[in-house]
């Protein structure tokens, strides 16, 4: 039997990097997938095409996960439309970076508001679900800048470490309930938005990692069915850091 057998997942921004990543795993552990994007594009479409492939039931949702109210809107169409929601992955996550002094009040508000909010959103919307259903697991994306900060990062960080923060928090109010809440930390990891730098850029940071070289959105799926799975069924409130050994 698959993992993630009969199980259904919510991924916010999961059309590409690593919510896709994260979703095609669980697809081909045998959940069915719903997933959230500001909008539902050719690109989010064909990620759905490939979700499908694998057997399972998968639907995008376009949605602004830093609004409550079209928080509740789409989860409440997800659980009419799947019936139930076993694992949630709070992904959605953008970046402002800048030097304190010279970051402006909307570029704090906007990673803050997608990065962190939308955890809440997500989170609050599902609990009464999940209770119901008395299981779940919630994964919040962090990073290891949210562990350890980061200089021009600070909205990013701080986002980054109230999601670890979340849930902990989550994990000691729902546990009773069989919830369990934990957090992934990944460090450097390839996608299109580290592509985006240099070849010196990248090879300065893969002489930090131990392991010599930058992680893939795989590496980071792999971690994210482990927590998702019956295999961590007594791991919550952990921080599981994906970082090659970059922060120990």
């Amino acid at each position: 039997m698959k993992l993630l057998e009969g199980k259904t997942a919510l991924i916010t921004g999961a059309a590409r990097g690593i919510g896709k990543a994260i979703a095609l795993k669980y697809a081909s552990e045998g959940a069915n997938i719903a997933f959230t994007d500001l909008k539902i594009d050719e690109n989010a479409e064909a990620t759905v095409k490939e979700i499908e492939a694998y057997g399972v039931k998968a639907k995008g949702y376009a949605s602004n996960a830093a609004d409550f109210a079209d928080t509740e809107r789409v989860v409440n169409e997800i659980v009419a439309e799947f019936g139930r929601v076993d694992i949630l992955v709070n992904n959605a996550g953008i970046t402002r970076d800048g030097l304190m002094m010279r970051m402006t009040e909307q570029q704090w508000d906007m990673v803050i508001s997608v990065n962190l909010k939308s955890a809440f959103n997500f989170i609050h919307a599902l609990t009464p679900v999940m209770m119901r259903q008395r299981s779940g697991s919630i994964i919040n994306m962090a990073s290891v800048v949210g562990v350890s900060g980061n200089a021009g990062q600070c909205n990013y960080s701080a986002s980054k470490a109230g999601l670890i923060g979340l849930a902990k928090s989550i994990a000691k109010e729902l546990g009773s309930r069989g919830i369990r809440a934990n957090a992934i930390a990944p460090g450097f990891i390839i996608t299109d938005m580290t592509n985006q730098l240099s070849e010196e850029v990248r090879k300065e940071w893969a002489k930090q990692i131990p392991l010599r070289r930058g992680g893939t959105p795989e590496d980071v799926a792999n971690v994210a069915t482990f927590l998702a799975s019956d295999l961590s069924s007594y791991v919550t409130g952990q921080v599981i850091h994906c970082c090659g050994g970059m922060n120990m």
